[in-house]
């Protein structure tokens, strides 16, 4: 693998700020000198995720993530160090320099993930190209897309619609001509292969024929899979035939349940105003795309689950759901609630009173975005939508059918894990179910009795470690004071036997190798420490140490603090020794008296001596 300049690394962590590429992935809001988000490396509902713009710096308080914004794009794209490097100097306009003159990575050395992301934005665009070609089959599907669907050439344009020919259109020979691989060919989804068949244009037998293309994108934008639509022109012999929609199959980019279409666009157009409207179907949310309604998104199908609802959770808290209103919809819509709540998701849906079946799509062509304040204004909150689904005439329902609709209910309600949102749910469906409220709470404390695995109540969130010195291991605490006060180096090294360090905790490997740096006038300073760490690990340790500001008065003091405890952790194991040896000296004992009492003297006296650092400041 090429082996990137150090000094090109460092003009990258220079010339990039943290925040701006953060923010691709998490929507951050200004907090004093740093910014603050949800987590993206764990579920939460505070934010616990910080990050440092000054110091180029992320940490998460939550989970211990924490590194830098190399560190950010690797573990949020799965890529390794040079994928990350490259990656971030494509997006930012930093030229990446490679040592010994090489030129970057061959094809044979790209990871398989990022060759079949590029894989798919060459797909994308050889689809989108055939839509837009003076052929037969460009000319249909323009005609489908726009008389059909009534989508206008410029929503095409958008959303890079295209067309797959009902037959081998060269997709296969245009792969193949740009030396993909043969690992990504049979992994991207796009082709039937053989398992024996040799890699040949004819082996290469395309999945989608004859239909209209919708490029999936992940929140960051990078084509990941297709959603195709029967046409006329779908053959015959097409395995999915008579299926409307058939999307791609799970690859190494693409987990139907991991994303949901059009996020990429939908969270930048979200606010405090604006939350998400989920709709059911890609075509119902680039319909909302152009009338206005930018914040639409839609699962893969009506499969909602609980990654797609943690992803929406990091850039807002409030969901409106607006599915067709038949069962399949309200079936969907129930499916959504109880996850929804357990993600801390205020979620409402939209509903247009006395209105029959209604179909987002044919709403807003016909209508457009006053359809939607319409929506908004007789929408349905959880539990009304909750309540009037388990019992629609509570008038004149018997008491059996309203004890049902109350147990359906607890199980909602139970999913909040605050103890005041399940007050505030279940006085409202007191209300719509027309029960007593005190004997609601009184048959919710009993199924919560009943079922121990409901969660507990929100636990505190985690707050951020103050910037005094660490109560974990001497080690932790020096190497910390090292990075932050680097004119202890020098003292430090001369001030101690190394021998004294547990090499086998990542803090206590740190130590020694800076040390060691250090001592014979190697150490490259903090701010260019990537060719001296070895591991993910160190990374995010020397990272999670760098981000907190120290607020200590005498380094020096704590630096000799740490060293103490290193002392009388490493001598004090020795002295019980010589004292147990000296408890059971018999005559025939090879050892001498006189020795061991000198030994236990000179350790005592080691132990009750201050230490001090020479030359520190």
């Amino acid at each position: 693998m090429p082996v990137i300049k150090p000094t090109c690394i460092q003009d990258l962590k220079l010339r990039v700020n943290i925040v701006d590429v953060v923010s691709r992935t998490v929507t951050l809001r200004k907090a004093g000198g740093r910014f603050k988000g949800l987590c993206p490396f764990h579920n939460e509902k505070t934010p616990s995720f910080h990050v440092d713009p000054d110091k180029g710096f992320f940490k998460c308080f939550g989970c211990g993530k924490a590194g830098d914004i190399i560190t950010f794009v690797r573990e949020t794209e799965q890529l390794n160090f040079t994928e990350a490097v490259e990656a971030i100097g494509q997006r930012y306009g930093v030229p990446i320099e490679y040592e010994e003159g090489r030129g970057g990575p061959t094809r044979e050395e790209r990871s398989l993930r990022q060759e079949i992301f590029e894989l798919h934005e060459l797909a994308t665009e050889h689809y989108h190209q055939a839509l837009r070609a003076n052929s037969e089959i460009g000319a249909f599907m323009r005609t489908y897309w726009q008389e059909k669907r009534r989508f206008g050439m410029e929503v095409a344009e958008e959303f890079k619609i295209g067309a797959a020919a009902p037959f081998d259109d060269g997709l296969a020979a245009l792969l193949i001509k740009r030396q993909f691989s043969e690992e990504a060919l049979r992994q991207c989804g796009l082709f039937f292969i053989r398992e024996d068949a040799l890699m040949t244009v004819g082996a290469l037998r395309p999945r989608f024929r004859g239909r209209l293309m919708i490029p999936i994108r992940d929140h960051q934008g990078r084509v990941v899979a297709f959603t195709a639509r029967q046409t006329d022109l779908t053959p015959g012999d097409d395995p999915a035939r008579e299926a409307k929609y058939v999307n791609s199959p799970e690859t190494p980019i693409f987990t139907k349940g991991n994303l949901l279409f059009n996020l990429d666009r939908a969270r930048t157009a979200v606010g405090e105003k604006q939350p998400f409207v989920m709709v059911e179907g890609q075509l119902d949310a680039i319909r909302c795309w152009s009338v206005g309604l930018k914040a639409a998104v839609a699962p893969q199908g009506t499969s909602i689950t609980e990654p797609q609802l943690i992803l929406l959770r990091r850039y807002a808290q409030q969901i409106e759901c607006f599915f067709d209103s038949d069962g399949a919809g309200q079936k969907a819509a129930l499916r959504l609630l109880p996850m929804a709540l357990k993600a801390g998701l205020e979620v409402r849906f939209l509903t247009l009173a006395g209105a029959g079946k209604i179909d987002p799509d044919l709403l807003f062509l016909e209508q457009g975005l006053p359809a939607y304040e319409r929506l908004r204004a007789s929408s349905q909150s959880a539990m009304a939508f909750a309540c009037r689904a388990h019992l629609p005439t509570p008038a004149s329902a018997t008491a059996e059918q309203k004890a049902r609709a109350a147990q359906a209910v607890f199980e909602l309600v139970a999913t909040s894990e605050s103890a005041v949102a399940r007050s505030e749910f279940l006085n409202e469906c007191a209300a719509r179910l027309q029960l007593p409220p005190a004997a609601l709470q009184k048959d919710f404390a009993a199924y919560l009795q009943r079922s121990p695995g409901t969660p507990a109540q929100a636990a505190a969130a985690a707050a951020p470690a103050t910037s005094a010195i660490r109560n974990i291991s001497p080690e932790h605490n020096l190497l910390w004071l090292v990075l932050h006060f680097e004119s202890l180096g020098k003292p430090l090294c001369q001030a101690f036997p190394h021998e004294w360090i547990d090499t086998n905790q990542i803090a206590g490997r740190l130590l020694h190798r800076f040390l060691g740096e250090i001592q014979h006038d190697d150490w490259p300073g903090r701010d260019q420490l990537d060719t001296l760490l070895e591991t993910p690990e160190e990374r995010t340790l020397v990272a999670s140490l760098l981000f907190d500001t120290p607020e200590i008065e005498a380094p020096a003091k704590h630096a000799a603090q740490g060293l103490q405890q290193l002392r009388t952790r490493a001598l004090e194991p020795v002295l019980r020794k010589i004292e147990l040896d000296l408890a059971t000296l018999n005559a025939d004992s090879p050892l001498s008296a006189s020795s061991l009492f000198k030994q236990r003297q000179d350790l005592q006296r080691q132990l009750r001596q201050p230490l001090g650092l020479p030359g520190a400041d």
